[in-house]
């Protein structure tokens, strides 16, 4: 994953800038078409959606009151994390997107939705909504590419340290509500400052985020079971609150990370972003820097629709039941422009997006240069690369690379 300009072959060196334009413009129409149709049938299809999460939660919450119970057990932690998933996929995330304002209900609207997660909604529609949407896939400035802890570029200077990676990803998949809090108050930006000299809007968005978990971990792990203390299920409900919340995490991170992050996605220089950036090139950008799932509509509902990423990145406030209608439209775009419209079922773009956390964890050229006969060399190798001081690290870092450009070239 090199970054799109110093790429070799420029994925969109042929487009000139009135192509870029035009795709606009068609992008635009497209749009427009979808907001001239708007209407009762979207505005059933949220309200049904609400309804049903509502009724799932409540039901499987009232059978985990049995859950001593195994059937009981199984049914509710079931019910319980499909429910929490559709709150935060296709409801709460799309609801606080402003996906929904146009029917002007203040119980469905962005400015008063409060979702079930860690994060408060106006700090995630912060980061999310105007930082992650506006910089999408630029190295450095979107927050959401590789969540400020991962390496995500070749481009980007390898240090030992990324050798964890793989491990940090599944950590924070595990606790990705959290994860998510974090980096939405740049804990480690602000924490880096002395205590002191730490801003007051950091100050009183840490105060909320602790607010909101307190509130969320005392819901689920004090209210919930407590209620099952009669019955017996005190530990069985405290648990399948805790696997409802892990599912509902690992879910999330996974469909995320299919949207920006398998191979085949682009990412973008800072400096290469113009200033007075047209309308035409940042539909560009999002085109090419997210991907979709393809699979069922069960599936797309489950996901929020954001199998649909590239759609949604185009069109975040349109409402997610119209992604699938517009992207037949789209990747006719796409083809009539020679662009890459990523898309693959979901165990290969997991799988996708995994293998490049893999890759990009080790040092350029070490997987290129390493096959089964020569791995044990090759880990003495990384072992020395890893504990060498910084100047002899980077030599032995271009030695590496120019090896494995080398093998590159003799094998084409």
């Amino acid at each position: 994953m090199t970054t799109i300009t110093k790429k070799a072959d420029n994925p969109i060196a042929h487009l000139t800038p009135e192509d870029i334009e035009a795709i606009g413009q068609r992008l635009d129409e497209i749009r427009q078409e979808i907001i001239d149709s708007r209407g009762e049938s979207d505005a059933a299809y949220i309200r049904r959606m609400i309804k049903t999460q509502r009724y799932l939660e409540l039901g499987s919450r009232a059978v985990l009151l049995g859950s001593v119970f195994p059937p009981a057990f199984v049914a509710g932690t079931v019910g319980l994390s499909v429910a929490k998933i559709l709150e935060n996929m296709e409801i709460g995330h799309n609801v606080m997107h402003g996906q929904w304002d146009w029917m002007r209900d203040p119980k469905i609207h962005s400015t008063t939705w409060e979702w079930d997660n860690a994060t408060p909604s106006d700090a995630w529609k912060h980061s999310h909504n105007q930082v992650h949407h506006a910089h999408t896939n630029i190295v450095g400035k979107d927050n959401d590419l590789g969540y400020g802890i991962m390496r995500v570029d070749e481009e980007q200077r390898w240090h030992p340290f990324h050798l964890g990676q793989p491990a940090w990803n599944f950590i924070n998949a595990c606790l990705f509500e959290y994860g998510i809090a974090a980096y939405d108050l740049e804990l480690g930006r602000h924490l880096s400052i002395p205590k002191d000299k730490r801003p007051e809007s950091f100050k009183a968005n840490a105060k909320a985020t602790l607010a909101k978990i307190r509130k969320q971990a005392t819901k689920d792990y004090v209210v919930h079971p407590l209620l099952s203390l009669p019955t017996g299920s005190f530990l069985p409900t405290l648990a399948a609150n805790a696997i409802a919340n892990l599912t509902r995490n690992l879910w999330s991170h996974s469909v995320i990370m299919c949207g920006h992050f398998p191979e085949g996605v682009e990412t973008f220089e800072k400096a290469s972003i113009p200033a007075n950036e047209t309308r035409g090139e940042w539909y560009v950008r999002q085109m090419l820097g997210s991907a979709n799932i393809s699979g069922s509509k069960a599936m797309h509902i489950m996901t929020g629709n954001l199998s649909h990423q590239i759609e949604h990145h185009l069109f975040p406030d349109l409402p997610s039941n119209r992604y699938a209608e517009v992207a037949p439209q789209v990747q006719e775009l796409f083809e009539k422009y020679d662009l890459n419209y990523c898309m693959r079922p979901l165990v290969p773009q997991v799988y996708s997006a995994w293998h490049k956390v893999f890759r990009l964890s080790l040092p350029n050229g070490w997987l290129a240069t390493t096959t089964p006969k020569n791995l044990p060399q090759q880990l003495v190798a990384l072992y020395k690369i890893s504990t060498a001081d910084k100047r002899k690290r980077r030599t032995m870092l271009k030695l590496l690379e120019r090896k494995a450009k080398q093998q590159y070239a003799a094998a084409a």
